[in-house]
Order: structure tokens, then sequence, then C-alpha cells
């Protein structure tokens, strides 16, 4: 049993960010809980049954959805919260991955200290227990439109309410026994669904993922336009101090040092667009990115529960509950519908790549397809179908999710932001992004052997270095897919 590696993180409600997410999903990092976080939890409680006394909140004092002007006895209130969370846990589909599913806990639990719920103490104390043994609730990956994870987080609540079992770690990873049962009642059942963690979680892990991949697109462009002897005018720095859009900057910068030292004389006026247009088109999928981790910085630490209860520490008494449309996520809906189509636009330009470097008028001669010699041999001519497959899955998958739009519950809620679509769509873009990329890679790397060229810049040539100890160097035709996924697995290493 060991335990798990990495720095302490300290979950207090408001400082959250998508890569300490992923450490936390990955068990790359423990967490723990700021004492004054908890304190604020334990203080909720009582403010919120002073409100209830006086006043109907929906899901304490009512039903929910349709059901809202439908009151509920006091002495049937605690027995409505399991109701709630039996009838709203029917999530479809395949379970989904553990680090998925802690991506979830450990969202919800930073969402929960934030102490604008009256979720009792348990609650909490449980979340963080999971998420540091890895015993896991079972939930499925259908179920939720963008307006709170709901069916995923009622499966959480019935395994902490001792309903459902909890999943076992994976063997050699636990780390102390699954969460006893927690007396679950009206308090609990409605503001633990009144999140979207699991959609916000699965997009953190995407997000954390892809940026590492954003970050080696620069890298291995500068290898393909060494091998092809490219041009570096369109990486000038005047070219984009006059229109200087932050990702088109930052990336012609990271060519320019990428490509330091470069001493050849470029076959061509301007090169194609794969190497020309890189600054616009992926400097685009940066920006996206950074507006997506802006996002995600806000919805990692937001309070969306609602009711939502309004306290002020400073006026015991003056305490609330607001009725709001907070759960509505169309503002990550849209974030990750933007960075889906910039990330097909960058990966696209991989393969235009890929089809330059194939062709001997751009590599000094070289066989077509990089073939051992022009004797009819294949090369690398499968690599460009492998990697126009692979496009074709991130074009499919960039279909803008916040096209939907449903009516529901007798017509009282109608419009979804389909957030947990979005989500899950950008998790799947990670491995066809990553494999168009590593057929980049490939190429790049069997043309330099093949001409004998070396990268002008120490990091190009590091670079270099790294990917052929992974890809073999022997050019006769031989089967690639071990090939492909060993440049895929070195771009998304960390």
């Amino acid at each position: 049993m060991t335990h798990p590696q990495g720095p302490e993180l300290v979950l207090d409600g408001s400082s959250l960010t998508a890569a300490q997410v992923s450490a936390l999903a990955r068990r790359e990092a423990v967490a723990t809980v700021d004492p004054d976080a908890r304190r604020r939890v334990s203080a909720a409680r009582a403010a919120a049954e002073r409100v209830t006394a006086r006043r109907l909140v929906y899901g304490h004092t009512t039903g929910v959805g349709a059901n809202r002007t439908t009151g509920i006895p006091a002495d049937a209130a605690d027995r409505h919260g399991l109701r709630l969370l039996r009838s709203h846990s029917g999530g479809v589909g395949p379970l989904l991955p553990r680090e998925q599913v802690r991506a979830m806990l450990a969202v919800r639990l930073n969402q929960v200290l934030g102490a604008d719920q009256a979720l009792g103490d348990g609650v909490g104390e449980a979340l963080a227990q999971a998420l540091a043994t890895g015993h896991l609730p079972a939930v499925h990956a259908l179920g939720a439109i963008g307006t709170a994870d709901l069916t995923a987080l009622a499966e959480l609540g019935l395994t902490l309410a001792g309903e459902l079992p909890w999943q076992e770690p994976e063997s050699g990873t636990a780390w102390g026994s699954a969460p006893t049962p927690v007396a679950l009642t009206r308090w609990d059942a409605l503001p633990l669904m009144s999140s979207s963690a699991l959609t916000i979680g699965q997009s953190a892990l995407a997000a954390t993922d892809l940026k590492r991949l954003l970050d080696r697109v620069p890298l291995v462009a500068a290898l393909t336009l060494t091998a092809v002897r490219g041009g570096t005018e369109a990486f000038a720095a005047s070219v984009h101090a006059r229109r200087p859009h932050p990702g088109a900057q930052h990336t012609a910068a990271r060519m320019r040092q990428l490509l330091t030292g470069a001493d050849w004389s470029p076959v061509l006026v301007q090169d194609p667009f794969g190497f020309r247009c890189l600054p616009q088109v992926h400097g685009a999928a940066l920006d996206s990115w950074s507006a997506l981790d802006a996002v995600l910085g806000v919805e990692l630490n937001a309070s969306v529960e609602n009711p939502l209860l309004d306290l002020d520490p400073d006026q015991p008494g003056r305490e609330d509950y607001l009725h709001h449309g907070g759960f509505h996520m169309a503002t990550l809906a849209l974030a990750l519908d933007q960075f889906r189509l910039a990330l097909l636009g960058t990966v696209s330009l991989a393969t235009a790549r890929l089809g330059v470097v194939v062709e001997p008028s751009f590599t000094g001669g070289l066989p077509p397809f990089l073939a051992v010699a022009e004797d009819g041999s294949s090369g690398i001519m499968i690599v460009e179908y492998a990697a126009q497959s692979a496009l074709a899955e991130l074009r499919g998958g960039a279909q803008p999710v916040t096209l939907g739009h449903p009516v529901i519950s007798r017509g009282v809620e109608e419009h979804a932001s389909f957030a947990s679509t979005g989500g899950r769509r950008l998790l799947d873009a990670v491995e066809p992004a990553a494999l168009v990329l590593g057929c980049e890679l490939l190429a790049a790397v069997r043309a330099l052997r093949m001409r004998q060229l070396q990268p002008p810049s120490e990091e190009l040539r590091e670079f270099l270095a790294a990917a052929a100890k992974v890809l073999p160097a022997e050019l006769e035709d031989r089967r690639l897919t071990d090939d492909i996924h060993a440049a895929a697995e070195l771009l998304l290493s960390r």
C-alpha cells in the first residue's frame, strides 16, 4: 500500500487550477482541506435553518423542476432528500474511467468548501477521504445536458449514503478504508447535485493534456521546416507587431527561438501554408486555450448551487437563499466549442506539413514518401492515411454542442448549454490530436536522418535526439503502428 506521491495541495474553495485538478485526478498530488474553509462549511447550516424557517426555499421545502410549487411536509423533508438522489441517479452508458471520477471529486470538494450551501460536515469529509484513499463511486458517462451533472452527482450521493458500493482502488494504491456511510438529509441532496463538477473536471483534464501538446507543436513544425529547408520570414517579429494577437506573437517568437542559427537558403520564395500560416492558426489555438483556462479558473472555484445561501459574516441574521441560474454552463460550453474548433485548425496544419515532407520537390530529391529508394517502395505512404483518419475524428468532434436546444421538465427548463457533451468531446480529442502530430514527427525525423541534417538550435537538437530514441532508424517497408504511437506518447509525456 503506497501513498500517492507528489506535492500537498490545500483546497480552500477559491484557488484551485485545472493543472492541480489533473494532478489530483492522476494521484500525482495529495489533497488536504483548509481549516478555515472547513469552519465556514460548519457555520452555514445554522444560517440555512433560519432562512427555511421563514420562507419557501426551492429543493429544501419544495420539490424540484416542475414540482417547484409542491411543498414538502417538514416530517418528510429528510426522506425527500434521499428520494431526490434515488430519482436522479439515472445515468446511462459506460462507467467513467477512474481519473475522470477523481477529477469530479476534486472539483466538487473544492466547490463545497466555498460554504454557499448547507451541506453537512460529513459530506466534505467523505469526499476528501474518498479522494485520498482511491475509493470511487461508479459513475455513468451520460445523463447531463450542461445545467448540472445531476445523474453523476446523484450516483456519488447514493454512494456516500451507503446505498451504492464504493469501487475499490486499483491494486496496491489504496491508502485507508472507504468512507463510512453519511446520513444525507434535505440539506445535502440538492446542493450536492447542483454542480457541473464532472464536466469541469473532464474539461480540466483535457485542457491540461492538450496544452502540453500545443506547446510541442512548434518543436515538431520546426523539425519539419528544417527537413525541407523552409523559410523563416513568416516568423519575423515585425510581421506580428503589425497584427499583435498574443498567440500568434508567442508562436512566432517560439519558432524564431527554435530556429536560431538557421543558415540555409530557402528553396522557395514562400512556403506552403503549413509553415507560413503556423503563427496565425496555432496562435488562435493558444488564444482559445487561454480563454478556456480562464473560464475553468472561475468554474473550479465557483459557487453555483441553486438556491445559493447568501451569508454576511458581519451581519448574522441577514442571511438568505437566492434562487438563480448560475448552474447554467453557457460560458464553459462556448469556450469548449471554440477551443475544439481551434484545435482542429492547428492539427490540420500538421497534415499539410506531412504532405510536404513526403514530396521529393521539397526534400532535396529524396524518394517519394521517404521510401528507401525509388523502386516502388511505399515508405511512409500509409502515415498520411492514418493522420487524415485521426483528423477526421477531430473534425467530427469539433461540431459545436451549443447548437442543441432542449425543452424539459414540463417546459419550465427550456435551455441548456450541453457543456457536458463539450467536455467529453474535448477529452476525446486528445488521442487523435497526438496521433496526427505523431505522424508528422515520425516523418520529420525520418527526413532529417535521410538528409543527414541537424536542427540549428540546441533545444531542437535535444528534441530530435529524444524522438530518435523512440523511433527506429531502419528505412525498409515495415509496419509503422508502433512508431506512430511511440511518437504520440512522447508528445503527451509529462
